[in-house]
């Protein structure tokens, strides 16, 4: 499969996901902070929802899984002994012989559950840290370590060290898959002589393809404004006809806002989904333009909001309001809980939780009929039937891991819109 995302919205070819596993439940109150977590999640509860997801996705795409993906490129044993190296470096802990030669399906598990640690001398005895090499408990995000970007994957670079392990096995997959045909951008592995800034960071849930000339990119605690001049510098020495980045500043607190589809996302072509409070409200968060022709920037102007911005350059959105567009304080809960957090696989259709009811009813109004992702995975009701829908998956556990619909899906493949 050829990597190709020109936008957020065309009908979905190919997807990767992570089916969260153990490494959900090797967390505790304790660690999960440290962890990104707000709180600690009920495994049985959350694989039923996250079944949903994927049941769904698997109606309407092909779907790749990371642990699958990741056994077959183990079987290398030069990519594997690389990426143990990498990991093992970057985490400050010594590469151990037995890892060496665990069997590859069994290895792709264990570097995304986690490694115990044995109390098998002084230091590890007195040690507090149940895992030798933590489990990497926000996998199931997959957006953020890598995301399409036109024909390459940009490799993300996250802002949290307990996430940096998810980039790197991203980063061999995309080099090493042979069902994978793409050109790999890395931050961390910068091609064309780019300067990478030690600040730099970027993660997917603040990049969105607007069109194929147009980003829409958030800056924040997530991605910084250096990392975003590495996907300008990118563009600057790959590109030479005009190309738009839209940057729209982000609150730092509180967590909900860590990344830009957390309050914004396309949903059809004409269609976007907001948290008018931020998108909207009268604040210092600032919306930037930046054109980008023959490798230079030729204009940096601001803008009131990023609707304004597309419209500028002739994508005229209609915005839709997380919670409704009565009650701010509904407009609050339900983005609390991913109400902005869309993800469409066709234009105008799109999958969401179902427990942010205001946000669905306020999409109804719109045209949008609201369909249960059961009825869907049972064959009761066919996608191909409705022009606009929101599949609505269940979300009382999922939610609390802070992110939705978009945050689980990695899309590395989507038809051209016909714009």
């Amino acid at each position: 499969m050829k990597t190709s995302v020109h936008s957020e919205i065309g009908k979905l070819e190919g997807v990767i996901v992570h089916t969260p596993g153990s490494e959900v439940e090797n967390m505790t109150p304790e660690n999960a902070e440290r962890a990104l977590y707000s709180d600690i999640l009920n495994l049985s509860i959350a694989s039923k929802e996250y079944a949903q997801l994927n049941g769904v996705l698997q109606k309407v795409t092909r779907v790749f899984e990371v642990k699958d993906l990741l056994s077959v490129i183990l079987e290398k044993e030069e990519v594997k002994h690389q990426l143990l190296n990498d990991i093992c470096t970057l985490e400050k802990i010594e590469l151990s012989r037995s890892l060496l030669n665990t069997p590859a399906d069994v290895l792709s598990k264990l570097l995304v559950e986690g490694v115990a640690l044995e109390k098998n001398n002084l230091t590890n005895y007195l040690s507090n840290e149940r895992f030798w090499l933590r489990p990497l408990h926000n996998l199931f995000f997959t957006r953020d370590s890598a995301m399409g970007m036109n024909e390459s994957m940009l490799v993300g670079k996250m802002a949290n060290p307990v996430r940096e392990r998810e980039s790197m096995i991203m980063d061999a997959i995309f080099n090493h898959h042979p069902e994978i045909e793409t050109t790999v951008l890395n931050p961390s592995k910068p091609a064309f002589e780019i300067q990478v800034h030690p600040r730099s960071t970027i993660e997917g849930g603040d990049v969105q393809i607007a069109r194929e000339d147009i980003f829409v990119i958030g800056t924040g605690i997530r991605t910084s404004t250096q990392g975003i001049d590495f996907i300008i510098e990118s563009i600057k020495r790959t590109k030479k006809e005009k190309h738009h980045i839209i940057v729209q500043e982000l609150p730092s607190s509180p967590e909900s806002f860590i990344h830009l589809d957390m309050v914004f996302t396309f949903l059809n072509k004409h269609e976007c989904m907001v948290y008018p409070p931020v998108i909207f409200g009268m604040s210092r968060y600032r919306t930037i333009h930046l054109e980008i022709e023959n490798g230079r920037v030729n204009k940096i102007e601001e803008f009131p909001n990023i609707p304004a911005a597309l419209q500028k350059l002739g994508m005229d959105l209609e915005p839709i309001s997380c919670g409704g567009h009565v009650d701010a304080w509904m407009q609050e809960r339900e983005q609390w809980h991913s109400g902005a957090n869309f993800f469409a696989f066709e234009p105008g259709k799109i999958i969401g939780y179902q427990r942010n009811n205001h946000t669905l009813d306020e999409l109804n109004s719109k045209g949008y009929e609201i369909l249960a992702a059961t009825d869907v995975i049972e064959g009761k009701i066919s996608i191909d039937d409705y022009k606009k829908c929101v599949v609505t998956i269940a979300g009382s556990e999922l939610a609390r891991g802070g992110g939705g619909a978009r945050c689980m899906t990695q899309p590395i493949r989507r038809a051209e819109v016909n714009w």
